[in-house]
């Protein structure tokens, strides 16, 4: 649900070389234990269009930015991703769109289970029907 989805700020350490962000696992700032990592990059067009069935995920903005638009099948909230200080916690059943990347955006995902195609719902209309079935909404 939109209630269980949070901004994350992360411990940053500037100094006169540059900054050194950390980012700490399960049980600190990360609320997931991470199974996966992937990143996104010379991203040319629209992302997401999807819900994860299983997975929960942390989207950090490392260089660049780009739109987040999260839908739990009744509300709707979103994030202008552009603070490689900040990441976005992202419960399961949440239906994701990524959009207006710049072109040097890079997009980092930690997430909680390894892929399964067959544990995303690839299309609104499939979606909103796998939470009106399983009594969600």
């Amino acid at each position: 649900m939109i209630s269980d989805v949070k901004e994350i700020q992360f411990h940053n350490n500037p100094d006169p070389r540059g900054s050194l962000t950390s980012i700490e696992g399960e049980g600190q700032e990360i609320p997931i234990n991470i199974k996966r990592i992937f990143y996104m990059h010379h991203v040319v067009d629209d992302r997401g269009g999807h819900a994860h069935i299983a997975t929960d995920q942390v989207l950090i903005p490392i260089h660049g930015s780009f739109m987040l638009k999260l839908f739990d099948g009744k509300d709707t909230i979103e994030f202008n991703m552009n603070d490689c200080t900040k990441g976005v916690y992202v419960p399961r059943l949440t239906f994701t769109d990524m959009y207006d990347f710049t072109p040097d955006a890079v997009c980092l995902v930690l997430a909680n289970t390894h892929y399964d195609m067959g544990q995303s719902l690839r299309s609104m209309d499939v979606y909103m029907s796998y939470l009106k079935e399983h009594n969600i909404i």
